[in-house]
């Protein structure tokens, strides 16, 4: 069937919708939509059977729905109608929740149901939950809602007027915090409501910031609404009965001032922070603390695990450093198995934009953050005396896909959508891709791949053998599944004899061409576009960074600036 799939914003359910549609053998066009005429000309352009919205901020125009069927993704179960669904979800600590898929009339979320499945609702962030429990459940829906429209006898039923519950906007009234008066699981909540997007406005040193992220911190107190201590980029701040972890902000934008964008907790307040104590993550923690650490090791029997993660999956020059020297200090423990990734949600998009955006030398961050990610990479593809995998709970793109190829084997959630490319952002790409990629999936499908610029679900990627495990467990139970797997696997006898291999196919590689030719030769031609200030990479940073819309597909990333 030929499908036009229309969106705001080439976000993270939008790709993977995409790519769900693509791997049943549909036609699939993509057009960014920022008003009905755009709505209008992308269907007369591309004439399609049927339209899907995934995520869709403007109503689509009464005759566009009239001659053609649009189903509209909406992040709430049946009857739940208005724009900020899920904040109001969370916010309300809902334990179960849906998405529905309906069709486009002219109330908005009122029109009848082609589809509608419930989802978890466990206790993280509302752009952790979009990127997993929702995404589950709307490519569940979507697909369901696409086969009862191919099948042309299925009725989509009206909904009950006894279930609708319209609510407004959230609006920053609603989410401000009292730092004297609110818990620290009160202001927790309010932040994961508001993640990744709008944050919640707040005044701190004498500015106004959005906050984006909160963790719990369960040992520092202070004064509510001080400021105790910064870790690894992220500010601790007290709240009346005891404190949370903040990693990022940021600034209100001027009137009539460029676009502002979330950078790191310290960074942001820059030349404002007064003298904190730094303290380090806890590398090994115990589980029953409650605290926030982007970097854990943990052990059961001969697996290690090394769990990182990282907001917007984005990984800066001083993360990718911290990441390395926890790597190394988990590759001295005597372990046969390593499983590098996170619990849930990213398991990297690479290299730090924003961060390097904000950099008084753009150019010079961009290659010291570009050095970094190749050292953290070649560390993996050199460690010869256990096996290392990669478990990709969630998304991934770019260096980020790099870092996981790099693994011996790459075990991934079901529901990831993987970006193995550079070219959307005007980067040939470094991480040994070159390397890396051909030794996965040849040759002639790596240079697809890098071509082709598109988004593609995990199955997609075990066919081609980018990755060699789909695990096919939900979001909170992938870790768990995990940790199973990995056991098993070092309890092998067959491990030792994979290990031993390995440092013998890793000479012989080595012997036909040096890991060091493939990083020179990319890093050079990365090294000319960086340097180079007319390069489109610069521009497309900014624009990426910003949030400035393209209009097209094409110019998306994997991870998209806004996911909710």
């Amino acid at each position: 069937m030929h499908i036009l799939v229309v969106a705001s914003a080439y976000n993270s359910l939008t790709q993977r919708v995409h790519a769900e549609l693509r791997d049943r053998r549909h036609t699939v066009a993509v057009e960014l939509v920022l008003h009905d005429d755009s709505i209008r000309d992308a269907v007369h352009l591309h004439r399609p059977e049927l339209v899907v919205a995934p995520m869709l901020r403007t109503a689509v125009p009464r005759d566009v729905w009239q001659s053609h069927t649009c189903l509209i993704v909406h992040p709430g179960p049946v009857g739940d109608r208005g724009p900020s669904s899920l904040d109001w979800a969370v916010h309300e600590g809902a334990r179960s929740w849906g998405v529905t898929v309906l069709q486009a009339e002219d109330d908005m979320d009122a029109g009848a149901v082609w589809a509608s499945v419930p989802c978890a609702m466990p206790p993280v962030a509302k752009s952790d939950l979009y990127r997993n429990e929702v995404s589950d459940a709307a490519v569940t829906a979507v697909l369901a809602a696409v086969d009862r429209f191919a099948s042309g006898s299925y009725t989509p039923r009206p909904q009950d007027g006894d279930t609708v519950r319209v609510r407004p906007y959230f609006r920053q009234a609603l989410r401000r915090i009292s730092w004297d008066a609110d818990s620290t699981d009160s202001v927790v909540r309010t932040l994961r409501a508001a993640d990744s997007q709008p944050g919640v406005l707040d005044e701190l040193l004498g500015a106004e910031w959005f906050l984006h992220g909160g963790h719990a911190e369960d040992k520092l107190r202070g004064r509510p609404g001080d400021l105790l201590a910064t870790r690894a980029g992220a500010i601790c701040r007290a709240t009346a009965d005891g404190a949370v972890w903040i990693p990022e902000l940021r600034p209100r934008r001027a009137p009539g001032g460029p676009a502002t964008f979330k950078l790191p907790a310290t960074t942001a307040l820059a030349g404002r922070l007064p003298v904190l104590p730094e303290i380090p993550p806890p590398l090994h923690a115990d589980g029953l603390r409650r605290t926030w650490s982007d970097i854990r090791y943990r052990e059961e029997g001969q697996a290690g695990f090394l769990l990182f993660t990282f907001p917007g999956g984005a990984m800066s020059t001083t993360q990718c450093r911290r990441l390395l020297d926890a790597y190394r200090v988990a590759c001295a423990r005597p372990t046969s198995v390593l499983v590098l990734g996170g619990a849930r949600d990213f398991f990297s998009n690479g290299i730090h934009l924003n961060v390097i955006e904000a950099a008084a030398d753009p150019a010079g961050e961009s290659w010291a953050n570009l050095n970094a990610m190749n050292d953290l990479v070649e560390a993996v593809l050199t460690t010869t005396d256990r096996l290392v995998v990669a478990a990709v709970a969630g998304n991934a793109a770019a260096g980020g896909v790099m870092l996981a190829a790099a693994a011996d084997e790459v075990w991934c959630r079901a529901g990831a959508v993987l970006n193995p490319h550079y070219r959307l952002m005007g980067l040939y790409g470094s991480e040994y891709w070159t390397y890396s990629l051909p030794r996965r999936v040849g040759e002639a499908a790596a240079a697809r791949l890098i071509e082709e610029a598109l988004p593609m679900t995990a199955g997609e990627a075990l066919r081609l053998g980018l990755v060699d495990r789909v695990v096919d467990r939900a979001p909170q139970e992938f870790a768990g599944e995990v940790t199973r797997l990995a056991a098993r696997l070092a309890s092998f006898p067959a491990t030792g004899q994979r290990i031993a291999a390995k440092k013998s196919d890793r000479e012989h590689a080595e012997s036909i061409r040096p890991l060091a030719a493939h990083r020179e030769e990319e890093l050079a031609r990365m090294h000319r576009i960086i340097f180079d200030p007319t390069a489109p990479y610069h521009a497309l940073r900014r624009s990426f960074v910003c949030k400035q819309p393209s209009g097209r597909a094409e110019s998306a990333v994997a991870a998209a600036p806004s996911d909710c």
